[in-house]
């Protein structure tokens, strides 16, 4: 490389080293590898491709004297719940407060980071964050290409303990950890008081079957108004809506580290129901306002009047719709099933990539994984005051219980919905993808589930044959 006081004259270029022009032959085709998989998921609007195509692109410069570390969610600064964007300003501003190194917030509306390609479009680029928010379903994408910074170094073991084993096991690999969670989030089943008692209904009614699910949607459904609402649009999230169904029934995604379970009844009686629900009319093929997730504009507004949400919609509701009277029940089970719900969440993941990895997994550990009065309470604070949620850690859940801050619905999560649940999978994208084509296919497409069902399977099998990157769980 000529210094920066160059003569102009031609240096003699030492011989070429192998092993160095192979491995930056390998970078140009894992570069070209992921801008034709960014143009890929702008094309499908998924935001998808393989782990493959997520390498190292090349470790950005170490960041300059007050150059801040960017962090990537979509909560702060301007996010649509204040309470929310508080938290997360607090959290930064009490870093910044104490450390030379700085934080800079930078909001990615929702659906654009969920289920939109600006996340990992600049990771392809090498452009990536130094620190972001993933679920578990997204862990792999991001893992597998190398660019999770390893955050044991900084965590002592007794606040690695204090993490439910579960929700922390699906931000591990080879007993190292990758990512915090900041939240539990169980799914349920939430309506509208005001319809229910329209319709004649009265608590006896609240359905524990599918098949009772389905009736009692009939007998909400009118001209202005669908009786139950499911996702509908393709995304991360529709597959986690979609998990503790098929679960219910006896189905996993995989059976062994070969074997897909996508074929087995379980998988396919879950595809049929969300098919029967559109299909008699009583749900919708599209969602209102952010999509399913999103509870004011569909709930409240009488497009529909049971919804399939999570506990964050306690304080979407509360903060959205004060006045709405709404009641909660568990997810109805299939005819001999067993009862089960997908605990989602979001994790702190540094990019280890990024302009100071260590800083970034430092702040990580200060904001989530400290034993530390500050810590835990940050944690009691955005579970009960930024927003509605179980706590990831058993210090926190504990301090939530003392000071007697879970009531109403919230303790009803708690003790009726929460027991029993299952961390949220993380599987490849390769996986997801070919379970959201069945979901999508069954749904929305009228395929027969059984066949959606194999094509899944068989998809995945045969990515699974190859596969060599970090297990799905």
């Amino acid at each position: 490389m000529p210094s920066k006081q160059s003569t102009g004259v031609p240096t003699p270029r030492p011989a070429a080293n192998p092993s160095l022009r192979a491995a930056r032959r390998a970078e140009l085709d894992r570069r070209a590898v992921l801008k034709a998989g960014a143009g890929m998921a702008a094309a499908g609007g998924l935001g998808l491709f393989g782990p493959s195509a997520l390498p190292i692109v090349g470790r950005r410069p170490a960041a300059a004297q007050g150059e801040a570390l960017t962090f990537w969610q979509f909560y702060a600064p301007d996010g649509t719940v204040a309470s929310q964007a508080q938290w997360f300003e607090d959290t930064v501003n009490g870093w910044n407060e104490q450390n030379e190194t700085q934080i800079e917030l930078v909001y990615v509306p929702n659906n654009d980071y969920m289920d939109g390609t600006r996340l990992p479009t600049a990771f392809a680029s090498g452009e990536g964050p130094d620190l972001f928010i993933i679920s578990p379903g997204d862990f792999l994408r991001y893992y597998n290409g190398g660019v999770l910074a390893d955050l044991t170094p900084y965590l002592d073991q007794e606040a690695r303990d204090d993490f439910f084993p579960d929700v922390l096991a699906t931000r591990m690999v080879d007993d190292k950890v990758f990512g915090l969670p900041m939240e539990v989030e169980p799914m349920a089943m939430y309506y509208g008081r005001q319809a229910w008692e329209e319709a004649g209904l009265t608590d006896s009614d609240i359905p524990q079957t599918w098949e009772q699910l389905l009736a009692v949607a009939e007998q909400l459904t009118t001209d202005q108004r669908f009786g139950v609402l499911f996702e509908t649009s393709p995304g991360y999230y529709q597959n986690f809506t979609w998990y503790p169904f098929m679960w219910m029934g006896g189905a996993e995604i995989q059976t062994d580290a070969t074997t897909s379970g996508m074929r087995e009844q379980g998988a396919i009686d879950a595809l049929k129901f969300w098919q029967d629900a559109v299909n008699t009319g009583v749900a919708p093929r599209t969602v209102l306002g952010g999509g399913a997730w999103d509870a004011v504009p569909n709930l409240t507004t009488g497009y529909t009047a049971i919804q399939n949400v999570g506990i964050w919609a306690i304080s979407a509701l509360a903060e959205g719709a004060p006045d709405f009277e709404y009641g909660v029940f568990k997810l109805p089970v299939p005819e001999g099933g067993e009862y089960t719900t997908d605990l989602g969440g979001w994790a702190f993941v540094a990019n280890s990539q990024g302009k100071d990895p260590e800083a970034a997994a430092q702040f990580i550990v200060w904001a989530l994984g400290s034993m530390s009065e500050d810590s835990v309470q940050r944690g009691v604070d955005w579970c009960t005051k930024a927003k509605s949620d179980i706590a990831p850690r058993k210090s926190v859940q504990d301090s939530i219980t003392e000071q007697g801050l879970f009531t109403g619905p919230l303790q009803q999560f708690a003790e009726e919905i929460f027991p029993g649940g299952r961390a949220e999978p993380r599987v490849t994208p390769e996986i997801y993808k070919s379970i959201s084509d069945a979901i999508q296919a069954t749904m929305l497409g009228g395929t027969d589930p059984a066949q959606a069902a194999e094509q899944a399977a068989t998809e995945i099998e045969a990515f699974l044959a190859g596969y060599d990157g970090a297990p799905n769980l």
